[in-house]
């Protein structure tokens, strides 16, 4: 057997065991898919509520706020789902009491991470395709002129970024375990703050202006949303899709090699405890 057959068949067991602590705790999978519904319902009525906040003024439309809020919080969901299954590797190798026999054994963490992020892009684009699919139905959207093929392509593009940045952050529960998945949300909550889910970037201060430039999230926005709404065509996303790629390029090596560094200490202090 070659070694690219070895690690193929190793990051499709790490994707398979994802998969059965899917259908293990399938009821807490159906708990967070109801309550990403609802979440993503509540705020796209946003949109229609200003129009009546408005008083019915035709410089407010109703329909486009709903459609630009459905898009920030799919794509949002979307992103924060690939991160968090990437940074609670951890958590979850603890949680299952395997965290000295997967960081023992004698496999490449690049191939570990592989499996891993392969698995959560995929379930992130299914749990995504399923609140959208509802959201059409209850708001009724017409996405006859949506671009989608180009809308999932800045969803892929983008996601090479959220991974690097993810494998980085994952670092913070193998070092501090007893508070570091707590602070993986900090992280989370200030790429939600300036990379304008909800809201153009142009309203924020200028200096949060210059942290939502380097946010990968803020052009997976931007595209999307000109892919969904304004039918842009691949190539006209170009301008969002080049940044998000090279900042993949940068982060996932990095995130790697900070990994790596962490693992060795933590094994070197012993923090590969299966109790944080």
């Amino acid at each position: 057997m070659t070694t690219t057959t070895r690690n193929l068949q190793a990051t499709y067991a790490f994707m398979e065991r994802n998969a059965n602590l899917v259908k293990r705790y399938w009821a807490w999978e159906l708990v967070w898919m109801v309550y990403s519904i609802a979440n993503s319902l509540s705020v796209s009525f946003i949109g229609l509520g200003m129009e009546v906040l408005s008083g019915g003024q035709a410089s407010v439309d109703g329909r486009f706020l709903v459609l630009y809020l459905v898009i920030g919080t799919l794509v949002w969901r979307y992103l924060t789902t690939v991160f968090y299954w990437i940074t609670e590797v951890i958590s979850i190798e603890r949680w299952e009491g395997t965290i000295e026999y997967t960081l023992m054994a004698p496999i490449r963490r690049g191939v570990h991470m592989a499996g891993q992020t392969i698995f959560a892009v995929l379930y992130s684009l299914f749990f995504t395709g399923v609140i959208l699919g509802v959201t059409v139905l209850v708001f009724e959207l017409d996405l006859s002129q949506a671009n989608l093929w180009g809308g999932l392509v800045m969803l892929i593009a983008g996601s090479f970024s959220f991974i690097g940045i993810s494998i980085m952050v994952s670092i913070l529960p193998l070092l501090f375990p007893e508070r570091g998945e707590q602070m993986t949300h900090i992280v989370i909550a200030v790429l939600l703050l300036v990379s304008g889910v909800y809201y153009p970037i142009e309203v924020l201060p200028n200096w949060l202006q210059a942290l939502g430039v380097v946010s990968p999230a803020t052009y997976v926005l931007e595209g999307v949303r000109g892919s969904l709404l304004e039918g842009a065509s691949i190539n006209a996303l170009w301008p969002q899709i080049w940044p998000v790629l090279i900042m993949g390029v940068v982060l996932i090596p990095a995130g790697l090699w900070v990994f790596n560094l962490a693992e060795r200490y933590a094994k070197r202090t012993g923090k590969l405890a299966r109790n944080g």
